[in-house]
Protein backbone atom coordinates (compact mmCIF):
# COMPACT_ATOMS: atom_id res chain seq x y z
CA UNK A 1 0.00 0.00 0.00
CA UNK A 2 1.34 3.48 -0.96
CA UNK A 3 0.33 7.06 0.88
CA UNK A 4 1.90 9.64 -0.22
CA UNK A 5 5.34 9.09 -0.37
CA UNK A 6 5.50 6.51 2.49
CA UNK A 7 4.69 2.39 1.00
CA UNK A 8 3.36 0.16 3.87
CA UNK A 9 4.48 -3.49 3.73
CA UNK A 10 2.63 -6.03 6.18
CA UNK A 11 3.73 -9.81 6.39
CA UNK A 12 3.17 -12.62 7.85
CA UNK A 13 5.32 -15.79 9.07
CA UNK A 14 4.90 -19.29 10.53
CA UNK A 15 7.33 -18.85 12.67
CA UNK A 16 11.26 -16.60 13.49
CA UNK A 17 12.95 -19.66 11.37
CA UNK A 18 11.04 -18.53 8.43
CA UNK A 19 10.89 -15.32 9.02
CA UNK A 20 14.80 -15.20 9.32
CA UNK A 21 14.84 -17.51 6.16
CA UNK A 22 13.09 -14.77 4.43
CA UNK A 23 15.12 -11.87 5.41
CA UNK A 24 18.36 -13.81 4.41
CA UNK A 25 16.38 -14.42 0.97
CA UNK A 26 15.39 -10.72 0.07
CA UNK A 27 18.45 -9.67 1.90
CA UNK A 28 20.68 -8.19 -1.27
CA UNK A 29 17.32 -6.71 -3.17
CA UNK A 30 16.50 -4.88 0.22
CA UNK A 31 20.14 -3.78 0.03
CA UNK A 32 19.44 -2.06 -2.81
CA UNK A 33 16.17 -0.82 -2.07
CA UNK A 34 17.92 0.55 0.81
CA UNK A 35 19.94 2.83 -0.82
CA UNK A 36 17.44 5.07 -2.14
CA UNK A 37 14.91 5.05 0.60
CA UNK A 38 14.43 4.24 4.36
CA UNK A 39 12.71 2.50 7.00
CA UNK A 40 10.68 4.25 9.15
CA UNK A 41 9.31 1.70 11.65
CA UNK A 42 9.54 -1.59 11.76
CA UNK A 43 7.36 -3.80 13.91
CA UNK A 44 7.66 -7.36 15.15
CA UNK A 45 4.77 -9.01 16.83
CA UNK A 46 4.85 -12.41 17.47
CA UNK A 47 4.52 -14.75 20.67
CA UNK A 48 7.42 -14.23 23.53
CA UNK A 49 10.09 -17.68 22.28
CA UNK A 50 9.32 -16.43 18.49
CA UNK A 51 10.55 -13.03 19.50
CA UNK A 52 13.28 -13.92 21.70
CA UNK A 53 14.76 -16.00 18.53
CA UNK A 54 14.49 -12.31 16.58
CA UNK A 55 15.90 -9.87 19.05
CA UNK A 56 19.71 -10.81 18.35
CA UNK A 57 19.53 -11.55 14.22
CA UNK A 58 17.10 -7.84 13.84
CA UNK A 59 18.98 -5.73 16.28
CA UNK A 60 20.84 -4.14 12.87
CA UNK A 61 17.72 -3.32 11.61
CA UNK A 62 16.18 -1.71 15.32
CA UNK A 63 12.89 -3.19 15.30
CA UNK A 64 10.63 -2.49 17.77
CA UNK A 65 9.05 -5.56 19.79
CA UNK A 66 5.60 -6.70 20.68
CA UNK A 67 4.90 -10.19 22.47
CA UNK A 68 1.69 -11.44 21.30
CA UNK A 69 -0.04 -12.76 24.63
CA UNK A 70 -1.83 -16.16 23.91
CA UNK A 71 -6.07 -16.13 23.69
CA UNK A 72 -5.40 -12.44 21.99
CA UNK A 73 -5.37 -13.59 18.09
CA UNK A 74 -4.82 -17.01 17.05
CA UNK A 75 -5.23 -18.22 13.15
Amino acid sequence: MVSGHTAHCREGYENAEAMLAHLQNVGELLGEALKISRILRLEVHAPAAEVEKLRGPMAAVGPQFFVLEEGIRRQ
